[in-house]
């Protein structure tokens, strides 16, 4: 849903058979063994992802990093290394140090290395980050089932709530604040849930109601939701939560009920039960509230710039 992924679909159709096996977090490549190799990449621009009077140059580069390993969390892959491209203004050239020294941290934090990259001169800063990781059994957007449990993992709406501050020229709180400069790639907890089997699963970048429409359409199921059990930031609505892009938390179905106590004892944040995964003839969601069809616009990277 929504006009970045028209531009995606336009330019897979443009490509025609030179774009092969497009639609999950990341690529699935077969290398002749056991584990596939998992791919993903991600861009973050000056201006449309961060504006440097918010955020450090390290926090940059770590964010950067981290967001790509979040895609590989949401395969239920392993990273095994990054590789990252640094575009800077030629005036501010010794960003570079910090801006590595982020992402650096990002790639620890996840059990990972910076095993290589490139740098050059330009207009805005840019950071592009490829993760390489592997999996034996890797987690499509396609899986889900009807029967199937949805869980959501963390406390959504922290992203959002910064974002809103920081464009009013406030002071975010901190807590809300470091949810969006310093998000935390889930690979524990989505190599955990691959373990207790599960189906299905996407990282919330695009607001969880936007990654809630793209699996039901990879999976060509309903995904039907209640809200009682919605971990959401205090002061933000349920309707701006389930809008609130740049997450990087999971969404994922599961074939039975996962304890949810449990898994907020091994990781520290909690897993929400938010619905169930039913069979129709088409993709629907269903959010369970009034207003989902009209207002709830899916997070756009290309709308909701940083400015």
């Amino acid at each position: 849903p929504g006009p970045e992924f028209d531009r995606i679909r336009e330019m897979i159709a443009a490509a025609g058979h030179s774009a092969q096996h497009i639609g999950d977090d990341a690529a699935v490549l077969d290398i002749g063994s056991p584990e596939k190799l998992v791919v993903s990449t991600d861009i973050s621009v000056e201006n449309v992802h961060f504006r440097r009077d918010w955020m450090t140059f390290e926090e940059i580069g770590y964010r950067a990093v981290a967001v790509a390993l979040s895609d590989i969390a949401a395969m239920g892959a392993m990273p095994r290394g990054v590789i990252v491209a640094y575009g800077v203004p030629t005036a501010d050239s010794s960003a570079l140090n910090d801006l590595g020294r982020g992402a650096g941290t990002a790639a620890l934090v996840s059990g990972t290395f910076i095993v290589g990259g490139d740098i050059s001169s330009s207009a805005t800063v840019t950071v592009t980050a490829t993760v390489l990781g592997v999996a034996k059994r890797p987690l499509l957007r396609s899986g889900a089932r009807p029967g199937d449990l949805i869980y959501v993992t963390g406390i959504l709406g922290g992203p959002s709530m910064a974002l809103k501050a920081l464009k009013e020229g406030k002071a975010p709180l901190a807590a809300a604040r470091d949810r969006f400069v310093r998000p935390v790639p889930r690979i524990r907890e989505a190599q955990w849930l691959s373990q207790q089997g599960a189906t299905a699963c996407i990282d919330i970048s695009d607001g969880l109601v936007g990654e809630l429409w793209h699996l039901a359409s990879a999976s060509g199921v309903e995904l039907r939701t209640g809200l009682h059990n919605f971990s959401h930031f205090a002061g933000v609505t349920i309707q701006e939560a389930l809008v609130s892009g740049e997450e990087y938390e999971l969404c994922v179905t599961m074939p039975k009920e996962v304890d949810e106590a449990l898994f907020a004892a091994r990781f520290g944040i909690p897993l929400s039960c938010i619905g169930t995964v039913a069979a129709s003839a088409e993709p629907q969601v269903n959010l369970g509230i009034a207003t989902a069809s009209k207002t709830l616009e899916p997070f756009n990277h290309f709308a909701n710039d940083h400015q």
